[in-house]
């Protein structure tokens, strides 16, 4: 069997994880609340490590699915980070939705140490994890990512090669960008409808057929007519990804006035609470509907 480690057990890394060792690799995690690698573990076997180093030992491949440019920072350098596990000839995938910057310098500091670097920031949300339908955009050598493809496929239904190092990241960014002006453009369009007093089963089955349709209407418009956000992918992290890509914007001369507003719309949501509240929840803002 193929030993991987995998870094970060949150709700995407812990069904990913998952998969790999269901798929028949020898998987070794790693998470900073032993508690859930020991959840994991109870769940789908495999071992895990005390700290990320130990973890990376004697794997082929090291996989990264943890919150920010910091936190892959905190797992990667240092006496207890996988660049102190790992061996020569190796792969780190860092799944980690982060910066283009942080890509490149991890890519950087890989080659020195003779280690293939491959930034594969992913798309679909925890049921996207859970049900092996990832989309995974990737920046690095093809030759690479030839080598994890069957991995990868363990839970991605789509795996996508974008260029160099860190164009997996601005693909990531460019995503985020798009699912922003969606999701304010359907909060709008709900909160009009429940205004107008139409049906919204009736609504849904008819403008989703058309131009309108989105996964977004798919997946969310039931649960956001309802009110109900406690699940899914958490206003914490979509403003975090907005605020990468806005930054990408300000290097690289990209104008993005609706990514901004709805970023500020964003922090409205978070600021009455709703920080892990499903990113639908910008409806929220709009009041309610008429009586």
């Amino acid at each position: 069997m193929t030993k991987v480690a995998f870094i970060g057990l949150g709700v995407m890394g812990f069904p990913m994880a998952g998969h790999l060792q269901e798929a028949g690799y020898d998987v070794c995690v790693y998470n900073r609340t032993a508690a859930k690698a020991a959840a994991w573990q109870d769940t789908y076997g495999g071992s895990s490590a005390e700290s990320p180093k130990l973890a990376a030992q004697n794997a082929e491949v090291v996989f990264l699915c943890v919150g920010n440019d910091s936190d892959v920072r905190s797992v990667v350098y240092g006496e207890q980070g996988v660049f102190a596990g790992m061996q020569e000839g190796s792969i780190l995938v860092d799944h980690t939705t982060a910066s283009a910057d942080l890509a490149r310098e991890l890519g950087a500091a890989a080659e020195q140490r003779q280690i293939a670097f491959l930034d594969a920031p992913v798309s679909g949300g925890q049921a996207g994890a859970e049900n092996a339908a990832l989309t995974v955009m990737v920046g690095g050598e093809a030759a690479d990512l030839l080598r994890i493809s069957a991995m990868l496929e363990t839970y991605a239904k789509y795996v996508g090669l974008q260029g160099p190092v860190g164009t997996g990241q601005l693909a990531k960014m460019v995503n985020q960008i798009c699912i922003a002006g969606v999701v304010q453009g359907l909060s709008e369009g709900l909160q009009f409808a429940k205004n107008a007093g139409l049906d919204q089963e009736k609504l849904i089955a008819a403008i989703s057929k058309g131009a309108a349709g989105s996964w977004q209407m798919e997946n969310r418009s039931a649960t956001m007519w309802q009110g109900e956000f406690e699940f899914g992918f958490a206003v914490d992290w979509m403003r975090k990804d907005l605020q990468i890509a806005l930054a990408e914007a300000n290097n690289n001369g990209s104008r993005l006035p609706v990514t901004a507003l709805v970023d500020q719309f964003y922090g409205d949501v978070q600021a009455n609470g709703g920080n892990r509240f499903d990113t639908s929840s910008l409806i929220t803002r709009l009041g309610k509907s008429k009586s």
